[in-house]
């Protein structure tokens, strides 16, 4: 994107943990250091099962009286059922929030100065803004982007909050475009590349891993692929050569033999038509020639700008 743009988010959910012991508890459930984040801060983080498989993926955004797993509406359920298996005698509580709100996010260059007057010292991290004469919650990180903002704000304030984002001059974004735009910069989806059958080290998800933190849900799975340096599959982006766009998990060959599977298409106007998917890592290098459907792809490094 050459200029911020906003969004309407309904595909984001949240589910708040509270309770006295929550930073204790979920720093055993999660791969991120949650015993490091201060308030205000926020962090990318993997929940696992104890086979070390995904169940989610999340950010960490730290609240004075809570902490929220924000991530994809559909995860929320299903994550919630899977933590509160492991509450035994924790004074924690689990709730799913997706529905508490809306969700806005603005990605792009210039999205942080966007709200600069109004973030104040909040500016680098979870804090309270007023948009549209409404008390909205700011987090200044991207869901695709290098640079982005997330705005959360109660049910009624909608109207107001997106009349408030369309005055900055900003253009609204479609939700295509976003997820071409996540799909250019190789970013994982829960529910496309991310789910039970697929191991952290695949991901490529490096910085949602904490290397020095104590025990967690599947870190010594995560620990023994880390050792042994070793990885059966990767994701890889995918430019399309020639053809018709392969549908989303068609199985990805070499010489007739299946290599892999693709998980996400779009139509780029910078990089025509692309591509995420797994390959058996042997497969993984920039460049490798590889078949989908009767149509030529090359192993691509993710669009960075």
């Amino acid at each position: 994107m050459n200029a911020a743009r906003w969004f309407r988010l309904p595909q984001r959910g949240g589910v708040d943990v509270t309770g006295s012991e929550r930073v204790c508890w979920l720093d055993g459930m999660v791969t991120q250091d949650v015993a490091s984040l201060k308030v205000g801060e926020f962090a990318p983080t993997l929940i696992l099962t104890h086979q070390g498989r995904i169940v989610s993926d999340a950010w960490i955004w730290v609240f004075e009286d809570r902490i929220r797993l924000d991530l994809q509406r559909a995860a929320a359920a299903p994550l919630v059922e899977h933590l509160e298996r492991l509450i035994i005698a924790d004074d924690v509580r689990l709730a799913d929030t997706s529905a508490d709100g809306v969700r806005f996010g603005v990605e792009g260059p210039g999205a942080h100065a966007a709200f600069e007057a109004e973030a104040g010292p909040a500016s680098h991290g979870v804090g309270a803004i007023s948009l549209g004469g409404e008390a909205v919650t700011r987090v200044p990180h991207p869901l695709v982007e290098a640079e982005g903002v997330q705005l959360l704000a109660a049910a009624g304030a909608a109207e107001a909050v997106a009349t408030a984002l369309a005055a900055t001059g900003m253009a609204e974004g479609a939700a295509a475009a976003l997820e071409t735009r996540r799909i250019e910069r190789g970013v994982p989806l829960y529910g496309k590349e991310l789910d039970t059958s697929v191991l952290p080290a695949e991901t490529r998800l490096e910085e949602a891993i904490s290397t020095t933190k104590g025990c967690y849900a599947g870190q010594e799975v995560v620990a023994r692929m880390r050792s042994r340096g070793q990885v059966s599959s990767l994701l890889v982006a995918l430019r399309f050569e020639r053809g018709a766009l392969p549908a989303e998990g068609a199985r990805i060959t070499v010489d007739g033999k299946k290599v892999g599977e693709l998980t996400s298409v779009a139509e780029s106007e910078s990089l025509g038509a692309i591509g995420l998917g797994y390959v058996k890592a042997v497969r993984a290098e920039p460049g490798t020639r590889l078949e989908i459907a009767g149509v030529v792809a090359r192993v691509a490094l993710p669009a960075t700008e």
